[in-house]
């Protein structure tokens, strides 16, 4: 069917449309084009823009799912409509290829950046030409990945289609930086979970690769994930606190709201002593974890079932959950007989929407409702504090989620990741005069220890 060129005249919201073109470069084969007009309203003089999918990685989610370029879209700031060009994969395939090795994009984006320009003009409103002139901007992609390897597809239940895959990623030092993620298709540009990866004993880093015949392991003791550092460090504004607890020969804890590969709630058990337990709504993400992320090496006590729901059931008081370790138990709810104190020392929030057309990525607009608010304050100590991730599309949606906290919690904190995406949020139970001067003790040193300082210093009072 043919396009109507003049359908391209107007925004119109979520619209998403792909199509194949012969290639101005070689004839033989076909660029795929895909355009997508923002789901939510930025002005009356809309942005158009252009990016160029990086060879050899067409078939990734990133580019080939209409979730992966919404992401892309708005990760964008101000762009109205991103149009999306490549080769058009040869085997039809809409899933990551097996193996990635990055390599040089400059000539290849050169040699069709002239040539694709009518087109740009042809899928752009009019209003985008200014004073006679006509302009398109070509956005970078830039990732710090050097190559990749699937490991396995799994489908879940409730995330659909997954993929763990072990990747090399450039390094700020002279070592090389080897890691394993797991992603979803639903949400394909978030990094559900990122943990570091060893070679086995016996092989150096120098003569290893990922894909090889070297087998790695989990890393479990240390934090890489860019968003789940400044998750731990949150936890030096109650530091003295958890200190108390542990003085008096008791072991603070934690609430993981979304297990994924459970990096956070692996290192919050070895490295900072908590007893941790994790809601996780997906079986099959849990198998993973167990499988490829060490998971089950920590003993973390975990449950399948609704993270939202379960806040709602715990905090109304007459149930209480049955959080098993190493084995999947499907009814989290049992009677108060069992006498388990639901009282937690923070709540780490780490869910994704599952559908970004509202511009919040993290976490879903269902938690942010009063009621679970009220419930996940109730289900805090004296001291405890909420902690989430935050992905917004824009400033006023995030300060919107910012003024839901401030109803329900006296003080907010929030860390800025410095990638562009991600926010920690901090919401406290009680107000402290000075959380940030306090004495150091032993749990403060060794949290200083464990994770970046730059985060620990960087807490900013909202």
């Amino acid at each position: 069917m043919a396009l109507d060129i003049k359908s391209f005249e107007t925004i119109i919201s979520s619209r998403f449309l792909s199509f194949t073109i012969p290639s101005p470069t070689l004839a033989t084969h076909l660029l795929r084009v895909a355009v997508l007009d923002s789901p939510i309203q930025l002005t009356d003089s809309p942005q158009v823009a252009a990016l160029f999918v990086p060879q050899a990685r067409e078939p990734d989610w990133i580019f080939s799912t209409e979730s992966g370029h919404l992401q892309l879209l708005l990760s964008s700031p101000g762009i109205s409509r991103l149009i999306l060009i490549g080769n058009n994969p040869i085997d039809g395939s809409d899933s990551p290829p097996l193996t990635y090795h990055k390599r040089d994009d400059d000539q290849y984006v050169k040699s069709l950046e002239n040539s694709l320009k009518p087109l740009f003009f042809a899928l752009s409103p009019k209003v985008c030409v200014k004073d006679g002139i006509f302009n398109v901007p070509i956005l970078d992609y830039e990732d710090n990945l050097i190559c990749s390897v699937v490991l396995e597809r799994r489908v879940g239940v409730f995330v659909g289609e997954m993929l763990v895959e072990d990747v090399e990623i450039e390094s700020d030092s002279e070592l090389r930086d080897f890691r394993r993620r797991l992603r979803f298709k639903r949400m394909p540009n978030l990094v559900q979970t990122e943990i570091r990866i060893v070679p086995e004993k016996g092989f150096g880093l120098d003569c290893v690769k990922i894909g090889g015949e070297v087998k790695f392991t989990p890393e479990t003791k240390v934090l890489v994930h860019s968003y789940l550092i400044p998750m731990a460090a949150s936890l030096s504004l109650i530091g003295s606190c958890i200190e108390d607890r542990v003085q008096n020969g008791l072991k603070p804890k934690a609430l993981c709201l979304g297990v994924g590969g459970g990096a956070l709630l692996g290192f919050l058990k070895t490295q900072l002593g908590f007893e941790v337990f994790g809601v996780e709504m997906d079986e099959e993400v849990l198998r993973v974890a167990r499988q490829y992320f060490g998971l089950e090496d920590c003993e973390i006590q975990v449950c399948v079932g609704d993270a939202i729901e379960y806040v709602e059931k715990l905090g109304g008081k007459d149930r209480v959950p049955n959080l098993v370790s190493g084995e999947v138990n499907v009814d989290c709810y049992l009677d108060n007989a069992n006498g388990f104190d639901t009282k937690f020392d923070v709540i780490m929030v780490d869910l994704d929407s599952c559908d970004a057309r509202n511009g919040i990525i993290a976490p879903p607009s269902e938690f942010v409702k009063k009621h679970i608010l009220l419930a996940a304050r109730s289900i805090l100590s004296d001291f405890g504090i909420l902690v989430m991730n935050v992905i917004s599309a824009t400033g006023l949606l995030y300060d919107t989620l910012i003024h839901e906290f401030q109803e329900i919690f006296p003080e907010l904190y929030e860390i800025d990741v410095g990638n562009g995406e991600n926010f920690v949020l901090i919401a406290k139970v009680s107000p402290v005069l000075s959380p940030l001067s306090e004495c150091e003790n032993s749990f403060l040193r060794n949290l200083r220890i464990a994770i970046s300082g730059k985060y620990l210093d960087s807490i900013r009072k909202i």
